[in-house]
């Protein structure tokens, strides 16, 4: 059996992408802060091992990491997904610096960090056909589309993108590739708060197809990236949006 670990595993994207590759017969190992009683269903599945933590917290990633290496004996996948959105939406002339390093501890230097520490193990897997293993981050369209009132999850996510090129490069060598989603307007608790907003644009024709994206929309593109199905494509970002990124006259 394959293992993967998923970030950010109860909620969201998160929840739907280890979901996913549990129906696929994986072991999955997820972390995620959120309170376990809200997903009983996935925490009772046999292949699913929760562990409680913080990406941004070094403890807590090498607690996840052992945990898996200790039950699984070695990682195959690694799906980075826990981020975390602004507490408060603020100007970017006003933005906080407790703002700025909220978000940027959890959704990009918990990336970086947890990549490298399980890219350090995967390196050591037999390779299969030449792979050795998946690494697959979650970045964003705010990586490129700049928006001034959460100009933290923007940097946030414009960080994962290089991070995601920069162990491309490094771990190619070793049969690892690295790629990543980036996801559009999905309908999450993340996006919760602006529904209206995005109901009103996308009615009005920001995306080619009229429609919210789904976390299943956004673990189907994880799963198609680290299941071996396209093993020569790496440092590559996918954008699962709707066709947002399309420049139209």
């Amino acid at each position: 059996m394959k293992n993967a670990i998923v970030t950010g595993c109860l909620g969201g994207i998160g929840k739907a992408t280890a979901e996913l590759f549990l129906k696929e017969g994986y072991r999955v190992f997820g972390m995620s802060r959120t309170s376990p009683e809200k997903a009983a269903e996935i925490l009772a599945h046999p292949n699913f091992v929760y562990v409680s933590g913080d990406v941004s917290n070094t403890q807590d990633r090498e607690k996840l990491v052992s945990t898996a290496l200790e039950i699984g004996g070695q990682i195959d996948v690694l799906v980075n997904v826990a981020g975390v959105a602004p507490k408060v939406r603020a100007d970017l002339l006003e933005m906080s610096e407790e703002s700025y390093d909220y978000v940027m501890d959890i959704n990009t230097k918990g990336t970086f960090f947890l990549t490298q520490s399980v890219a350090n193990h995967m390196k050591q897997n037999q390779p299969i056909n030449g792979i050795r293993g998946y690494i697959c981050n979650t970045s964003s369209l705010s990586a490129y589309a700049a928006s001034v009132n959460r100009g933290e999850y923007c940097i946030s996510k414009a960080g994962v993108s290089m991070i995601t090129k920069l162990f491309a490069v490094r771990l190619a060598e070793y049969g690892i590739p690295v790629n990543e989603t980036r996801p559009g307007i999905i309908a999450t608790a993340m996006t919760s708060t602006v529904t209206e907003k995005y109901d009103k644009l996308i009615d009005e024709g920001l995306l080619p197809m009229a429609r919210w994206g789904q976390p299943e929309d956004i673990a189907a593109a994880a799963f198609a990236l680290c299941n071996g199905s396209i093993p020569y494509m790496t440092g590559q970002s996918v954008d699962v949006d709707g066709g947002f990124h399309l420049q139209r006259l």
